[in-house]
């Protein structure tokens, strides 16, 4: 809980200041690149993670990161900062934080949906279309996934609204009405 709390102080420090300037969205596609560097290498999660490691250090990797990745001076020295006060292990949920931030801004929500079949580029559309309808005209970007124990339909997870329209939850649906009577 803590963790979470200093991850929304921090992705809320960097997006007032990019807010300012005017770059948003782009810091926060900056942010999600570093994002995925940190967690799609345990080693250097765990670097970030141990308390031993001196902070010029995390700061220097931090650094490396950044310039590899090209980002801009902003989010460059974001990185170094809170590597450097030893947070950098919370990288990702600031960025997560953060891009509920901008999400907020944009009147944007996130859909992940897991359907049994993929979805074409049209029921896509109009999924998000209707979803964004149900929260009251947001804007929903749709994450999809198949999910093969699915029997049909799809199941919608936005923020901590479910919407359900998969075979397998008519069915659960209809047995429980069967059951009461």
């Amino acid at each position: 809980m803590k963790s979470q709390s200093a991850a929304r102080s921090y992705a809320k420090a960097l997006h007032d200041l990019a807010r300012e300037r005017g770059q948003a969205e782009a810091v926060g596609t900056e942010l999600a690149q570093a994002v995925d560097v940190v967690r799609t290498d345990p080693a250097l999660a765990h670097f970030f993670a141990r308390p031993g490691v001196a902070a010029i250090a995390k700061r220097r990797t931090a650094d490396e990161i950044a310039q590899r990745l090209g980002v801009g001076k902003l989010v460059r020295d974001f990185l170094g900062l809170v590597a450097a006060h030893g947070r950098g292990d919370i990288l990702p949920e600031i960025g997560e934080a953060y891009r509920a931030r901008v999400d907020a801004d944009l009147n944007r929500a996130r859909a992940r949906v897991r359907a049994a079949v993929p979805l074409s580029d049209s029921e896509r559309t109009a999924l998000a279309a209707r979803l964004g309808e149900a929260l009251g005209g947001k804007h929903v970007a749709v994450d999809a996934v198949v999910d093969e124990n699915l029997l049909g339909g799809f199941v919608a997870e936005i923020g901590s609204v479910i919407v359900d329209g998969s075979l397998d939850g008519q069915l659960a649906r209809l047995k429980e009405r069967l059951a009461r009577g």
